[in-house]
């Protein structure tokens, strides 16, 4: 293996050992298929999601969010066919116990009944359905039986009327949401990638039947214009054409990345049809069509474009994506490498770090006194320990597009010295100018 290649135990090390991701309830052994996203990652997590919220709402006169309960009425999920349809074939080893979902195991192997883990015998394949079913109530019967969302779409369909009605939506408009979802999934496995506990960005958009195409390539073009505008590297991205589609589906793309376990689905673009408001005014009894008042009260069940995007997987994209091993060692010299996080600065869990040059001699007291200034526009780190060189290699290596030098000049003239994460370039630049450059810098950024 090249020493610098990214590998997923690179990502995973860095990430607990810098504060982005830990593994869920560790000092007990660990919880399998969650985690817990640590101070860098929090932050990380909610710039990913802001990022998204700003492209899909507020750069989009017709489109509005939605909070939809995760707990849901159990009729939803019959509705729309979820409790019928979404499950995986699974097999158990009689000797190891373990189990396999038989769809992705080796074909010849599972022709033979052998478990590809010990050899022996594996069982019937069987249905698993991946929703996970709780109670509400004092007794546990199936009256009271609910399931935790396996995804957050079906909120927004039962509230499309309410949000035309309440905000005066004409067609064409979509509705965003950000939100967690729940799937109790037989392995999981490559970090964050795929776990029980997720969440997802999610935006419906609704459109005339005839318009449907239109609309569909349009936010295919838009989706992957959003990951090239924060500096996604294109060469890791392609698009995979579904030929099976679900039965909801007329047409279905993924966007892939490609990350170290190889290329993985990212965010889906569907055309789902009319599908699922029909559902719903099956099973509601409730009527769905909209009434079109700009073409003579026409009615009609709208055909829904989906852009359904995992926050969470985002993370380890954006994660994959920024890291980089560079070797810096002159000719001639010691060996020397950084490890650095190239994160787009709206993205950077932080922005910009303060640095006093020295503890001593009011060095630290200025420079506290210019992070509480860059606090009101930027998210901010402060550090005094160490070798200036170290400071900024700790900043490189969580992605700081920032730093801040104050030095003995400093306070003669005013003025701080501002380093490039990416370049490593300097600059010397008065204390009064640093948030005005700083804000010209994140907003003419182009990753090199």
């Amino acid at each position: 293996m090249d020493k610098h290649e990214i590998t997923m135990d690179k990502i995973v090390s860095l990430s607990k050992r810098r504060g982005f991701v830990f593994q869920s309830s560790e000092i007990y052994g660990g919880q399998a298929g969650a985690w817990d996203y640590g101070p860098l990652g929090i932050e990380l997590k909610k710039n990913i999601q802001n990022a998204w919220w700003k492209e899909m709402t507020r750069m989009h006169n017709n489109i509005v969010g939605l909070d939809a309960a995760i707990f849901m009425h159990p009729k939803v999920w019959e509705a729309s066919g979820h409790i019928a349809n979404f499950s995986d074939p699974l097999v158990d080893c009689k000797d190891c116990k373990m189990r396999f979902r038989s769809d992705t195991m080796d074909q010849e192997a599972l022709k033979e009944r052998k478990c590809p883990n010990c050899g022996g015998e594996l069982t019937e394949p069987r249905a698993f359905n991946l929703m996970f079913k709780t109670h509400i109530g004092p007794a546990e019967d199936s009256s009271s039986e609910l399931y935790l969302r396996p995804e957050t779409a079906q909120g927004i369909y039962v509230n499309y009327k309410n949000v035309i009605q309440s905000n005066r939506m004409k067609i064409p408009f979509g509705i965003a949401q950000v939100g967690k979802a729940f799937r109790n999934e037989i392995v999981t496995k490559n970090f964050i990638f795929r776990t029980c506990e997720f969440e997802q960005m999610e935006m419906q958009f609704f459109v005339k039947p005839g318009e449907d195409e239109k609309y569909f390539e349009y936010w295919r073009e838009q989706r992957w214009n959003f990951y090239k505008k924060y500096g996604v590297r294109m060469d890791k991205m392609r698009w995979y054409h579904h030929e099976k589609l679900a039965h909801y589906a007329k047409d279905a793309y993924d966007i892939e990345y490609e990350f170290p376990m190889g290329y993985s689905e990212l965010e889906g673009v569907h055309n789902r049809t009319d599908f699922d408001l029909t559902q719903h005014t099956k099973f509601s009894g409730k009527d769905m069509r909209y009434i079109d008042q700009d073409n003579g009260n026409e009615k009609y069940i709208p055909y829904i474009i989906e852009t359904s995007a995992g926050l969470t997987r985002n993370v380890l994209m954006f994660l994959c994506d920024a890291y980089e091993e560079q070797n810096l060692t002159q000719e001639g010299g010691k060996e020397d490498y950084r490890t650095v996080l190239h994160f787009h600065p709206s993205i950077a869990p932080v922005t910009v770090a303060v640095l006093p040059l020295m503890k001593k001699d009011g060095l630290a007291e200025m420079a506290l006194d210019i992070q509480n200034e860059l606090k009101e526009d930027f998210v901010t780190s402060y550090d005094q320990g160490g070798a200036i060189g170290k400071r900024y290699r700790r900043q490189d290596e969580v992605g700081t597009p920032f730093c801040v030098t104050v030095d003995y000049d400093s306070k003669e003239d005013k003025t701080v010295t501002l380093r490039f994460r990416d370049s490593m370039e300097q600059i010397r630049l008065p204390i009064s100018e640093l948030s005005t450059r700083i804000h010209a810098e994140i907003k003419k950024y182009q990753r090199v």
